[in-house]
């Protein structure tokens, strides 16, 4: 295996493959560079001398400037790179088309049709409170259905609970309602009861008119204040919902009807290396089969936003684009909070030193496809292709509001590891290959392998397949723990 990966011809660093020690050469370009210092697993080793104040490139673009003089084999991260990022930037519409190998195959995935026209993943039956005050009733009532019906036919009986719907203003109330709404849609729920209180600012009545149409049939409504004993009322309801999703086959679809999330969480030196490129070029793959992709983590785009406003099929979706990451950095500002404090010290731990490098990695996971639509919290993605979407880059609140999106899957590439998993099958995808051996519980796919002279498409092959499979029904290592909740997006007062 290559000790070090220069990823850019224009860039003045490489990437460690591995531990490096002082006194080390690696070969690059042709000319031998001796480290000077000991290099860790996926940091960065400059290339030449970098003079104070002169940019660190990497990706091909800048992603800081030096804060001291760095001679040539040095180590760079945070004691000698400082973000260039500041302030607000003025954006100049100028569309760019990639030549992307649309590989279009005749392939189809099994799901569940609902009446809607949208397709299931998962058949599931979900119990979902009005607010946080009935989350105890609606376990009970989950785990007397689990004992008392058979739901062997069914993925799942789950209850998502949350501590809103009460004592919320403005945005926050109507974020919960427009995240509930969704949850209550979802297609991979066969079915679905909606657990209200009764005297909660998120009236069930109110809860409705933001559902708009639902499945009367599999969408059923209780208010525990008008009942004598909501738990035993609540039983029998889902009696009657396991009742009307026995019969639910899966079927074969076109891929047009899959909707993708992309994220990723726990990032490292080798996230825009390996594991968000593979599922870039996923992401492609996709759409180019007439399905759609989501991506998200607004404030992980600073930095790289150009990149995606180059990519904008329509002057009205680069002014989306621009409001989109306008209106983010506003609401840091609101709140007093430094716009460019990323990255968290798991990243810093793992290679990545300023918000740009970061952002660069991971509006890889978009590919090269157009952006052909931006969307605001809680809204469902409607067009075939690549969308944006409004919400934060934490990890739960990010992959739930994709979730909520309508994707029935959420691609999670990370390069430190985590365990949880939304309310949709939520694939972990490591960037290095010690991760996916160390937490093999936690992890369903190593992208680690593209540095380690495995073919960039066979590995995509192998993902393809894994995707398809976990589309097709197999469980993902979060879906077998059983680590599935709901994170909604909250931002202001609470009463």
């Amino acid at each position: 295996m290559k000790k070090y990966l220069k990823i850019n011809a224009a860039d003045n660093v490489c990437v460690a493959l591995a531990d490096l020690k002082c006194g080390e050469s690696v070969e690059v370009d042709g000319r031998t560079v001796t480290l000077v210092e000991d290099v860790a697993r996926g940091h960065k080793i400059a290339l030449c001398d970098i003079a104070e104040g002169e940019n660190v490139i990497k990706y091909g673009y800048p992603i800081g400037h030096a804060l001291s003089d760095i001679k040539c084999g040095a180590w760079i991260h945070s004691h000698n790179l400082k973000t260039n990022l500041h302030d607000d930037l003025e954006y100049v519409y100028s569309p760019k088309v990639y030549d992307i190998d649309a590989d279009v195959r005749d392939i189809k995935f099994q799901g569940y049709l609902r009446k809607d026209g949208r397709a299931g993943i998962r058949n599931e039956l979900w119990i979902v409170p009005s607010v946080g005050c009935v989350n105890g009733q609606a376990n009970a009532i989950a785990e007397r259905v689990k004992a008392e019906c058979d739901c062997s036919h069914l993925d799942d009986v789950r209850v998502y609970t949350h501590n809103y719907g009460c004592s919320q203003l403005g945005d926050d109330h109507s974020n919960t309602q427009k995240a509930l709404a969704a949850l209550i849609k979802h297609p991979n729920a066969g079915a679905v009861l909606v657990l209200g209180l009764g005297c909660e600012n998120n009236q069930v009545s109110a809860l409705k008119e933001v559902i708009g149409e639902w499945d009367d049939e599999r969408v059923k409504f209780l208010i525990s204040q008008e009942v004598e004993d909501e738990i035993a009322e609540g039983v029998e309801i889902c009696r009657e919902l396991v009742e009307k999703t026995r019969a639910d086959k899966r079927q074969p679809l076109p891929l047009s009807y899959l909707r993708v999330g992309l994220k990723c969480g726990g990032s490292d030196g080798f996230s825009g290396i390996t594991a968000n490129p593979l599922v870039g070029l996923f992401s492609d793959w996709l759409i180019a089969q007439g399905g759609t992709t989501v991506l998200t983590e607004v404030p992980e785009m600073f930095g790289a936003e150009t990149i995606l406003m180059d990519r904008a099929e329509s002057r009205e979706v680069f002014d989306s684009t621009v409001c989109l990451i306008n209106n983010f950095k506003g609401y840091f500002r609101k709140y007093d909070q430094p716009i460019y404090e990323n990255p968290s010290p798991g990243n810093k731990k793992g290679g990545i030193t300023t918000l740009e490098e970061k952002s660069l990695g991971c509006v890889q996971k978009g590919g090269a496809q157009k952006v052909v639509d931006v969307l605001s919290y809680g809204d469902t993605a409607v067009k075939p292709g690549l969308n944006l979407l409004q919400a934060p880059g934490n990890d739960l609140v990010a992959s739930s509001a994709l979730a909520l999106s309508g994707c029935q899957i959420v691609l999670f590439t990370t390069g430190r590891g985590t365990p949880f998993g939304a309310f949709i099958p939520t694939m972990k995808i490591s960037t290095n290959t010690p991760l996916y051996r160390f937490k093999n519980n936690w992890i369903d796919f190593n992208a680690g392998t593209l540095v380690e002279d495995e073919e960039p498409k066979v590995v995509l092959e192998r993902f393809i397949d894994k995707v398809l499979a976990t589309v097709n029904g197999e469980k993902l290592k979060h879906e077998k723990t059983g680590f599935k909740e709901i994170a909604i997006f909250k931002t202001g007062v609470t009463l």
